[in-house]
């Protein structure tokens, strides 16, 4: 029997699972309560609709990135240290490819599931660019996010593809892309009252 502090994670887990195994859009909550072993009544109040499962497996993504101790170089670029945190993001989604594929390819076909997600997709990227010492607040810094949610999907796409053991053709995108995205963020005009900190490149691209 699952301890209860651990039912929440248990329940996430099983979905994904039983993802890999099957259509998402076709597992229902019963569904999965029954492989959980947890009855209809806390399945509700732990996760009460699929998309709460959801937003708590993406959660558990970022909290993985949050926990691993980056060993930055001084003399690294924000573009390295950004590539770095986001590779490790698709480790933490590599442990559960199938079901996350799965996932990936009901929320194509569920326009009004994918924009429910949006928000966090948001905040997930905007903890991304502050792991990487990339500044993420003011104006400038939500045009960042953004452009870094357009950056993370395309790149994701490739990783949807990549069945490679190291990922070598979700490095080889991520690098090109933050690239671009770098070159294009040099394009911008300056403004006079820029930071020193600001004036390190930050990723800027939209969604493809």
């Amino acid at each position: 029997m699952v301890k209860k502090a651990d039912r929440p994670q248990h329940i996430v887990k099983t979905a994904l699972g039983l993802a890999a195994e099957s259509r998402w859009s076709s597992l229902s909550l019963r569904e999965i309560a029954e492989a959980a072993d947890v009855s209809p009544s806390e399945m509700y109040t732990l996760y009460p609709s699929k998309i709460s499962i959801l937003k708590a497996y993406f959660r558990s993504v970022d909290a993985a990135v949050l926990e691993t101790k980056f060993a930055f170089d001084p003399e690294d670029s924000p573009r390295d240290r950004l590539f770095d945190v986001l590779m490790r993001r698709f480790d933490a989604l590599a442990e559960d490819r199938d079901g996350v594929l799965s996932i990936l390819a009901a929320l194509r076909g569920d326009p009004v599931s994918a924009l429910c997600l949006s928000a966090g997709m948001c905040e997930s990227m905007r903890w991304m660019l502050e792991t990487a010492r990339i500044p993420a607040s003011g104006s400038k810094g939500r045009l960042t996010v953004k452009g870094l949610v357009g950056l993370w999907l395309a790149t994701l796409r490739v990783w949807e593809r990549d069945e490679s053991a190291d990922m070598a053709q979700t490095m080889a995108a991520l690098d090109k892309n933050l690239r671009r995205a770098e070159r294009l963020r040099s394009m911008l005009p300056s403004s006079p009252r820029r930071s020193r900190r600001d004036e390190d490149p930050q990723p800027d691209a939209s969604p493809a």
